[in-house]
């Protein structure tokens, strides 16, 4: 089956031009990996000059056997079909683009064999942006994303910008990547690992260890009934060490934790509420925030942004430990179980879980689409661009789109299974699909996004593409300026 031309979809806020066009024929090793909905992100290097291959698998000195100038301009947000053939010899062609944006140039080679998501390379000194591709080989589709540091992507963003406006990778039982049973583990690096590749949401459920002792402190880490390891208990004080070490190297980061109390025993939601408030958040100021409204960027930067998933002790819903009598921490205590869509306190979510059977992950790959439509059409106020700067509009509800399911007794849907059909099928999604026409009138953002297995064997492109969405506010920015 003959594959379709080239079609290049520019993600990023300002117009990028195709100049260049070269064939290379691949080493013999090389073996091409077109698998049906597999993501490819280009790999490059940066080179001496423009006419060196920059891919590894091709030789030294390897000429292209054909080359072609092209002016190819794909406006921002914009896809653009092209003539160009994507193999003209043979499948096992690496096809060589050299993209051009405000007198600089960059390049990027396809196909290759490494999965994880790297930087096209610059052809200019001192280049003024950084870009990403993502590759779709059944589609021949390249996405072309906006590529800030992972490590601290939030330094891009302004100010004012409302974290219900941005566009935010999140895993679902962030911590639950020790050996564990297959149903409860949901990640496949550590959470520390997570944070340095993007993520900005934890999903944290816990039990407290001793609810009827005031004086002692301990939150086991748990996902539903079972512990996270099978190595022994590992605590909620360990963890929040390693986020605020994190965002002590990086204060330009925020991350917004949920919690939870899930796990066996008979502590209540009061007591967790307690605990927290008293050993964890209080006189922390400058490390949490926990007031009952969606903080801006400025607000949140260097904290833990909290959001509960438990009901509140008195004396934090309206007593002496509440702000101003009105609650604590960002509500989401009590959406709907299995929901499509539902909103509730700060958050409007998609979380349906019970894929009982590998039939469905289809629908629970429509719901995460269905969700990511809802987040789009989402209009944010940023104050002194969508709204007064002075008395601003208060910010909407957080969307929370979790990509996660399961089910503890079929071994096609533990979350590992689920992930590695739902995680590229996502990211296609993004690339392809999600405000492909520029028609939902809205801020075209994904929300919180909450995944299962990212990052498993160095495959980042999920969370690439959804920092990538972020691409809109700079232009909103830009416009409001």
């Amino acid at each position: 089956m003959t594959a379709p031309p080239l079609t290049v979809r520019n993600l990023t806020s300002s117009a990028i031009e195709l100049k260049l066009v070269e064939r290379y024929r691949a080493p013999d090793s090389q073996e091409p990996k077109l698998l049906s909905n597999f993501t490819r992100s280009f790999t490059s290097f940066v080179a001496n000059t423009t006419a060196a291959p920059s891919a590894p698998q091709l030789a030294q000195h390897a000429q292209s056997f054909a080359s072609q100038e092209v002016s190819i301009r794909i406006e921002p947000f914009k896809a653009h079909q092209t003539d160009i053939s994507i193999s003209e010899r043979s499948a096992r062609e690496v096809l060589r683009l050299t993209f051009e944006n405000d007198g600089q140039r960059y390049r990027i080679d396809t196909p290759t064999p490494d999965n994880a998501s790297q930087t096209l390379t610059p052809l200019s000194p001192n280049p003024k942006r950084q870009y990403t591709g993502v590759f779709l080989p059944e589609s021949s589709f390249l996405a072309l994303y906006s590529s800030a540091n992972l490590n601290c992507w939030m330094r891009e963003l302004s100010d004012p910008t409302p974290l219900s406006a941005i566009s935010i990778p999140g895993t679902h039982n962030s911590p639950t990547h020790h050996k564990a049973l297959p149903s409860v583990r949901c990640q496949a690096v550590s959470t520390r690992v997570q944070l340095e590749n993007g993520v900005r949401f934890l999903d944290i459920r816990v039990q407290p260890e001793s609810p009827d002792d005031p004086s002692k402190d301990a939150l086991i880490l748990v996902h539903g009934v079972f512990p996270i390891s099978l190595t022994g208990p590992k605590y909620f004080r360990s963890l929040l060490q390693t986020v605020q070490d994190f965002l002590a190297a990086n204060p330009s980061e925020t991350v917004m934790m949920s919690v939870k109390r899930e796990g066996p025993g008979n502590a209540t939601d009061h007591q967790l509420s307690l605990i927290l408030r008293e050993h964890y958040t209080a006189g922390q100021t400058d490390k949490f925030w926990t007031h009952t409204r969606v903080p801006t960027l400025g607000e949140a930067r260097g904290k833990i942004v909290l959001l509960r998933r438990f009901a509140l002790h008195p004396r934090l819903a309206t007593g002496d430990y509440s702000w101003d009598g009105h609650g604590w921490a960002l509500d989401a205590e009590n959406w709907a179980y299995n929901t499509p869509n539902d909103t509730h306190g700060a958050v409007c979510v998609q979380d349906f879980c019970e894929v009982l059977e590998t039939v469905n992950i289809d629908k629970k790959i429509s719901y995460c689409c269905d969700h990511f439509e809802r987040a789009g059409k989402a209009v944010c106020p940023i104050p002194g661009i969508t709204t007064d700067a002075v008395n601003p509009v208060p910010p909407g509800p957080l969307y929370l789109n979790f990509l996660s399911a399961s089910n503890f007794w079929k071994m096609g849907c533990w979350p590992e299974k689920i992930a590695a059909k739902l995680n590229p099928a996502i990211v296609k999604f993004l690339c392809m699909k999600h405000d492909a026409e520029g028609g939902l009138e809205g801020d075209g953002g994904v929300g919180i996004v909450v995944t299962d297995w990212v990052g498993h064997d160095g495959d980042w492109d999920l969370i690439r593409c959804i920092v990538g969405m972020n691409a809109r506010l700079e232009m909103r920015e830009k416009e409001g300026k």
